[in-house]
């Protein structure tokens, strides 16, 4: 018996974080328009993230969002699975620590951007976890916070991932306390 495991891709990870504050019940295609995806791209998503024990979805087709788990898989195991790689410096949309997260508990030198033609900010590029990211910014953002600190996470040093780390914990209404790196 051949059985298939699903993977998390990196968009995956902007799709649960959409999840906590869109309505449970929104279409696939409602999701899809939000963050530049296609319905079927959505869907397969959210099956990996059930798959994966970030999503629960109920018999009704309701979502939700395994909050703790997907807490525990940014903290301890999103640098692993989607390593960021900085390439050359571009003008962009400011993520990881120059991102609306962190950025005003920080002093950096150089901001990490996603690239944009129309960007405000300079630094070295990050490819976004979601491909749209950069777009969407402006319209949400909340989950471009949420995605920025992700990316603080990815790319961070210590201080960086630990200030990501209870931010994303706040983000996403669980104490403190289970926030340890």
């Amino acid at each position: 018996m051949h059985l298939s495991q699903s993977a998390l891709h990196p968009l995956d990870v902007g799709v649960a974080l959409h999840l906590v504050d869109a309505p449970v019940a929104a279409s696939y295609a409602d999701l899809g328009s939000a963050l530049g995806l296609s319905a079927s791209t959505v869907h397969a998503s959210v099956k990996r993230l059930t798959d994966a024990g970030l999503l629960r979805q109920g018999f009704d087709g309701e979502r939700a969002v395994n909050r703790h788990a997907l807490l525990e898989f940014l903290t301890h195991g999103v640098r692993y699975a989607f390593p960021a790689v900085l390439g050359r410096p571009t003008r962009g949309v400011p993520t990881a620590h120059a991102g609306p997260a962190i950025a005003d508990r920080l002093v950096a030198d150089e901001a990490v951007v996603w690239f944009a033609v129309d960007g405000k900010s300079s630094g070295p590029a990050l490819e976004p976890l979601l491909p749209k990211a950069a777009q969407i910014a402006p319209q949400q953002p909340r989950l471009y916070a949420l995605l920025s600190a992700v990316d603080a996470l990815r790319v961070g040093r210590a201080r960086e991932r630990q200030l990501a780390a209870t931010y994303l914990s706040h983000a996403l209404r669980i104490s403190r306390a289970a926030v340890r790196l």
